[in-house]
């Protein structure tokens, strides 16, 4: 008896087409995003799609273009705002509140996105827009680039260290807990700041306001730095 698993894999379209390349990138992402980046590997991939691994080689010559490719896709989900008539520093901070958006969602994979940004398109895109806006600001290209990737490499961080993040909520819960309980036994005449803002020294209870803030000082920043 033929199944229908055994007409596919003796089908090379219907193979192909399973094998579509942003197809595979989709599953890597997924496997990524639930259990950690050191989980994508080829055979693992192999096992999600029914084939063999040497048929991912077809499409990835190894992990790490597999990995440039899992950078790449989040790189395209930055929704550029349209240029407009705002100072370049509102600008600049829709720019970067779009980078955000893009790699919130990915905090396993946001660090793989900065060696790529030139390297593509979406990549290029955003560093031509971004330094466009640092030289009407006032900076020189040199300066406007060292400050670019100062601030990019700022919002990958405030992604990946999100408190919280990819954390089981059980196991977050009881860290928050363990954390608290610590402050706690804290002398609060020698610590008084550190007791008075347990609260958000040991969660993230506004994950929105967390961003907001991260935003406003790297573009306070870069504002601070104009002569």
């Amino acid at each position: 008896m033929v199944t229908t698993r055994d007409l596919t894999a003796k089908d090379p379209t219907t193979t192909q087409r399973r094998l579509d390349p942003a197809r595979i990138v989709a599953s890597a992402l997924a496997i990524a995003d639930g259990e950690g980046l050191p989980a994508v590997t080829i055979r693992r991939l192999a096992q999600e799609h029914e084939v063999t691994p040497m048929a991912l080689y077809r499409h990835f010559k190894d992990k790490d273009e597999l990995l440039g490719a899992l950078a790449d896709r989040l790189l395209s989900d930055i929704d550029m705002p349209e240029p407009s008539e705002a100072p370049w520093d509102w600008q600049v901070r829709e720019v970067l509140a779009a980078v955000v958006d893009a790699l919130r969602p990915h905090p396993e994979v946001a660090n793989l996105t900065l060696p790529r940004i030139l390297l593509t398109e979406p990549g290029l895109e955003l560093a031509e827009r971004t330094l466009g806006l640092l030289v009407q600001g006032g900076f020189t290209p040199d300066q406007a680039g060292e400050i670019g990737r100062q601030s990019i490499c700022s919002l990958i961080t405030l992604v990946t260290t999100e408190p919280g993040g990819g954390v089981d909520p059980e196991v977050r819960e009881q860290q928050i807990r363990n954390k608290r309980a610590a402050i706690a036994m804290l002398p609060p005449q020698r610590y008084p700041n550190v007791v008075a803002a347990a609260d958000s020294l040991t969660g993230c209870e506004d994950p929105q306001a967390y961003y907001e803030i991260g935003l406003d000082l790297v573009v306070a920043g870069i504002r601070g730095m104009v002569k």
